[in-house]
């Protein structure tokens, strides 16, 4: 027979109970509890004088379930351990969850760090994470709610977005006082910033110089680098000639950082750049980060 609610032990002590039972120790359940010992010790004696049964041996240094306490353990321990779940569930929901977005190193510094000032302006509420990586990552399994990815169409999964091509130029700090770099006497005396990456030729001064009809010659040096951001930082800092993926210094551009030597040649049409999201009906908050990176594409686009 089921007593009434009102002449049940208060929760409180039947936690302490089940504190005790899951360690078997009144030390450890008091850390767990964040109590002192006495008074976890005194929520279990105040549940055995409710109930008028012991429920457990207290030995020197061990204690020990009476059969009473046994029973009333296991039924205790699961309803806690049900209530901790929905507690937690509860609590997660009025969690502000991030927006996790991945792109490589390159990208991140070049084109998304930049514009983030106006993404907090317009989207303060949002908390954005950004998580650079060059690989591919798994994005349901590395929590990842967007990618910004560079490839092909056909290397992209369903549902890529595209967001902008590429094109490449020359590109120099002003104080080098360059005007153009396709004759042979210019690029002989100045030091080539080159993109380390074999597996995108084209990206490559070789590629771009046999393109022109210039790869026989010689420039002053050659300056190699792993990561394309490092590539500009080295242009920002006077130190040669970068290949400038335009889309991505465009920023550097309009400030006058570095200067564009000539007009930008297009990279092979089927190379751009895509947003993916890791859940085709995203949540609100992610929705909004991914129209606004589109709509950021967009305006690099209108001033291409």
């Amino acid at each position: 027979m089921s007593l009434p609610l009102v002449r049940m032990a208060s929760l409180d002590l039947l936690r302490g109970f089940v504190a005790v039972g899951r360690r078997m120790s009144i030390t450890l359940a008091a850390q767990d509890l964040c109590l002192t010992q006495s008074a976890v010790s005194r929520q279990v004696q105040a549940l055995e004088e409710a109930l008028g049964v012991k429920l457990l041996h207290r030995g020197y240094r061990a204690i020990t379930f009476t059969p009473e306490g046994e029973r009333l353990f296991r039924v205790a321990d699961s309803a806690v351990q049900q209530l901790q779940d929905v507690y937690g569930a509860l609590s997660k929901t009025r969690e502000r969850l991030p927006v996790t977005v991945t792109a490589s190193i390159g990208v991140t510094a070049l084109w998304l760090l930049p514009r983030l000032g106006r993404f907090q302006h317009q989207f303060p509420n949002i908390d954005l994470r950004v998580a650079t990586n060059n690989k591919l990552l798994d994005l349901r399994t590395e929590g990842v709610d967007l990618a910004i990815r560079y490839g092909t169409a056909s290397s992209m999964p369903a549902g890529a977005e595209h967001l902008f091509g590429e094109s490449l130029a020359p590109v120099a700090h002003p104080s080098l006082g360059l005007q153009g770099f396709d004759t042979l006497d210019v690029i002989a005396e100045y030091v080539l910033l080159e993109f380390d990456d074999p597996s995108r030729p084209w990206l490559q001064w070789a590629a771009q110089l046999n393109a022109l009809g210039l790869g026989a010659i010689k420039p002053k040096g050659i300056l190699r680098f792993n990561q394309y951001d490092q590539v500009i930082q080295a242009a920002v800092a006077g130190q040669g000639v970068a290949l400038g993926r335009l889309a991505l210094v465009a920023p550097m551009l309009a400030d006058k950082r570095l200067v564009a030597l000539s007009a930008g040649r297009p990279q092979p049409s089927d190379y751009a750049y895509w947003l993916i999201s890791a859940d085709t009906t995203p949540r609100e908050d992610v929705q909004e980060v991914a129209n606004w990176i589109k709509a950021e594409a967009r305006a690099l686009a209108s001033h291409a």
